[in-house]
């Protein structure tokens, strides 16, 4: 997966977390609470590996 794929599944996946969690919240739903807050971390380390590509790439690029 190049670095922009990584970033853009990452930021999806922090967005929906949050409307997970926020939806959890309003209903008082713990389980969607949870699972929102499991798929905004996933989305938290996917940008990561995003940005951790950019960086291996122009330390390589010079």
């Amino acid at each position: 997966m190049s670095s922009t794929t990584d970033k853009i599944k990452g930021a999806t996946n922090e967005a929906v977390g949050k409307a997970k969690q926020g939806v959890g919240n309003a209903v008082g739903n713990d389980k969607m609470k949870v699972d929102g807050a499991m798929q905004e971390a996933k989305g938290n380390m996917q940008q990561a590996v995003g940005h951790a590509k950019d960086a291996v790439k122009k330390a390589v690029d010079g």
